[in-house]
């Protein structure tokens, strides 16, 4: 029960970083990486986007239960 809550909490803060891009764009500037290579003029939108999306993700792996799978997967390649 636990995992849902906080995997729908996650999803809801990866909604608003999506949602509110334009916002955190005036409050938190431009990503110079990301007006690079993302694009010319909406390249830092795009970048809170995409994190916002990868929140989701985690957020939906959270609830699933496949967090621990895909982590020891990554361990793995290391060791």
């Amino acid at each position: 029960m636990g995992n849902i809550i906080l995997g729908l909490l996650i999803i809801g803060a990866g909604f608003m970083i999506t949602y509110k891009s334009e916002w955190l764009l005036h409050n938190l500037g431009r990503v110079q990486w990301a007006e690079a290579h993302l694009g010319l003029e909406g390249g830092t939108r795009l970048f809170y986007r995409l994190i916002g999306i990868g929140i989701i993700f985690l957020g939906i792996f959270i609830i699933t239960g496949i967090w621990s799978d895909i982590l020891g997967g990554f361990v793995k390649l290391f060791t």
